[in-house]
């Protein structure tokens, strides 16, 4: 029988809503934040996960899940779950609750994820990315006929990038100089990685270490005027939401020597040039992969200028970039898909 450990890899879904009346201004209001909590523990409900903990802010609502995270805003929700979880089984209650509460209609659809380590312990829809694509296809509504899947390649198999979109209009793309960046990260550094473990005499609440974690890792170096939700998992494992302002992060860690991962998140604008280049590096700093993929989200017009980014930002750390991918989808824009390794592997544990 294969070894299962815990499936650190996330699905990340994100569905975007418009009223009924396209001169209300909802983006100004409340929107999906007014569904009812009830509702949202029935769609975590079909995705088997829970909620850990809440915080929102005048943008938006971030909640910190027994797998990953969930971010609700006026006219959006995002989904990012780990290990066994049924993602794709939130969309048929989500476009449910969205129109018989709020009258609101699915506009796009955005379904990311890397390669799973232990794909054969995927339940139903999570199979295959075929079969991912096929019970999207037949869940969403009709309308949305502007649709692509693709597997975006890395010389590392184990990082490879699976996407797909739907949409009803091809020319909705996120607004322009937004870039949403996806992180993914394996073979962590041990030493670093056994600082998200909880001593076995450690009797505090998962919040309370998971705060003592974000500061004695330098996550709350990351983006210091975000605002970190945290909570750390017994016996080890760790997440995190961030809000500033308008803009959210997320990172997830399975430390396990193994199947170690860590996955890093957020959203913010492509001209901040010093602001990508502290994020990854600090990211790096914290982590010290073995690989690492970035995947970055963006207008077609910063191709180029994103890939030189990333490496611009990673070479002086050691990080060799070994495969450059980009490609356009319908709904989101351009992704931009890199993977690096050190340029020396390590043989032992960090010193």
């Amino acid at each position: 029988m294969e070894f299962s450990g815990f499936e650190g890899f996330e699905k990340r879904l994100e569905l975007h809503f418009f009223g009924d009346d396209p001169n209300h201004t909802i983006n100004h209001q409340l929107g999906l934040r007014k569904l009812e909590f009830e509702s949202i523990q029935q769609i975590l409900q079909a995705v088997q996960c829970t909620v850990v903990s809440a915080v929102g802010n005048s943008y938006f609502d971030a909640y910190v899940l027994s797998e990953s995270s969930l971010f609700v805003y006026p006219t959006k929700i995002i989904i990012k779950t780990c290990g066994t979880t049924q993602l794709l089984k939130s969309i048929i209650p989500l476009i449910y609750f969205a129109n018989t509460h709020l009258n609101f209609t699915l506009s796009s659809v955005s379904y990311t994820r890397g390669s799973f380590i232990f794909p054969n312990s995927q339940p139903f829809p999570h199979t295959s990315f075929n079969e991912e694509v096929s019970y999207v296809e037949n869940t969403i509504p009709s309308n949305l006929c502007f649709r692509k899947a693709s597997i975006m390649p890395s010389k590392s198999s184990s990082h490879s990038w699976h996407v797909f979109t739907a949409t009803q209009n091809p020319h909705h793309h996120i607004p322009y100089e937004q870039y949403t960046m996806e992180i993914c990260m394996t073979e962590l550094d041990p030493i670093l990685a056994g600082k998200f473990f909880r001593r076995p005499d450690n009797e505090k609440s998962g919040y309370s270490s998971g705060k003592e974690m974000t500061e004695l890792t330098g996550i709350n170096e990351i983006n210091k005027e975000a605002f970190i939700c945290d909570f750390a998992f017994d016996p080890c494992g760790y997440s995190m939401n961030g809000m500033d302002g308008e803009w959210y992060s997320t990172i997830h860690v399975t430390p396990e020597n193994g199947y170690s991962y860590a996955s890093f998140e957020c959203v913010g604008t492509i001209n901040n040039d010093d602001n990508i280049v502290h994020m990854l590096r600090k990211v790096v700093q914290i982590f010290r992969p073995g690989t690492m993929s970035v995947s970055i989200t963006t207008c077609s017009e910063y191709n180029n200028e994103v890939w030189r980014k990333v490496t611009g930002a990673l070479e002086p750390l050691g990080l060799k970039c070994r495969s450059c991918a980009m490609d356009q989808f319908p709904a989101i824009g351009s992704v931009v898909f890199q993977t690096f390794t050190p340029r020396r592997r390590r043989k032992n544990a960090s010193k």
